[in-house]
């Protein structure tokens, strides 16, 4: 299989690109200023400006360190070197920390329906994504219905009714303050009458404290998988990219708690700091699915690496 074969349609690339645009002209121009177009002698202290503008970036401290080491390495015999030459060197070890990820391909369970967790902290846009989700798959001809286990807010039942609405789909949902598992239950019983292809489950974003939100996450996931062997067949995670390593350490928790099978990076067209992205591959060991690239419907994309690493560096 080829990682990087590109799947989506021939403006995927350009809105990619533009949704990086801030992040783009903060590294390109920093790596630009420093080096210039003419080849040149790179000094140490040059090293260190390219690792402080991958930091600002939010890549990560010690994958910035990693990839200017590469760098550094890479051009021990000729230190003249121009500013798109670094930024190839950049761009390829990029590519090669992504193929050392682990690999996410966009698949459906041949059991019906799918069940699909969305967790995430609140404030991240997780209702917002579920949307976006579903719209994503009723493009894809698959029969979606809404679980709105998100029983402690009001206003996210609210809200996924009127995505429900918006595209069409059906939802399961109970009065504010009913178990979220007993939701999720009565959810996965009605996609299994109703023949549907995908079940997709809001989860709650915060409780009185981390660990009871764990719990019932853990307790969701047996319930599902009692009604439903294998379930749940994906566990989404949403992280705010604005919020940059922030989200990291939002993720660590999930990612050790709830088994997450891939991470959904939300407000990346609004932020410098989407490097965050390659920083989340690299430290949590955990595929990226798909990236927000705006507030529209149809801004959620599958997450496609050399598309990202080359809006970010290429020319």
């Amino acid at each position: 299989m080829d990682l990087f074969r590109s799947k989506e349609s021939p403006g995927y690339f350009g809105r990619l690109k533009q949704a990086l645009q801030t992040t783009r002209s903060e590294l390109t121009q920093k790596i630009d200023r420093l080096l210039g177009s003419e080849k040149s002698p790179i000094t140490e202290e040059q090293f260190e400006e390219m690792e402080h503008a991958l930091i600002a970036a939010d890549i990560g401290v010690q994958t910035a360190m990693e990839l200017i080491e590469r760098v550094r390495e890479s051009t021990h015999r000729s230190r003249s070197l121009t500013s798109l030459e670094v930024r190839n060197l950049i761009t390829e070890e990029l590519r090669a920390l992504f193929l050392e990820g682990a690999v996410w391909e966009e698949r459906f369970s041949s059991q019906r329906p799918h069940v699909t967790f969305v967790v995430g902290v609140n404030g991240v846009g997780k209702t917002t994504t579920i949307g976006k989700l579903v719209h994503r798959y009723k493009q894809l001809e698959k029969d979606v219905l809404i679980c709105a286990s998100d029983t402690f807010r009001a206003a996210a039942i609210e809200q996924l009714t009127i995505w429900s609405q918006r595209t069409q789909s059906e939802i399961v949902m109970q009065k504010p303050g009913t178990d979220p598992a007993a939701v999720l239950f009565d959810a996965i019983a009605a996609g299994k009458a109703r023949d549907k292809d995908v079940v997709i489950v809001d989860t709650a974003g915060r409780m009185h404290t981390k660990r009871n939100l764990m719990e019932e996450l853990k307790k969701m996931s047996r319930i599902a998988g009692r009604e439903l062997p294998g379930a749940p067949h994906d566990v989404y995670l949403v992280l705010d990219a604005t919020t940059g390593q922030n989200a990291l350490s939002q993720a660590r928790q999930f990612v050790e708690s709830v088994g997450v099978t891939g991470i959904i990076v939300t407000k990346l067209d609004g932020t410098a700091k989407g490097g965050i992205v390659a920083g989340i591959v690299k430290e949590l060991k955990v595929p990226i699915s798909y990236i927000g690239t705006g507030e529209q419907i149809e801004d959620l994309l599958p997450f496609e690496p050399e598309a990202f690493v080359e809006s970010l560096f290429g020319e």
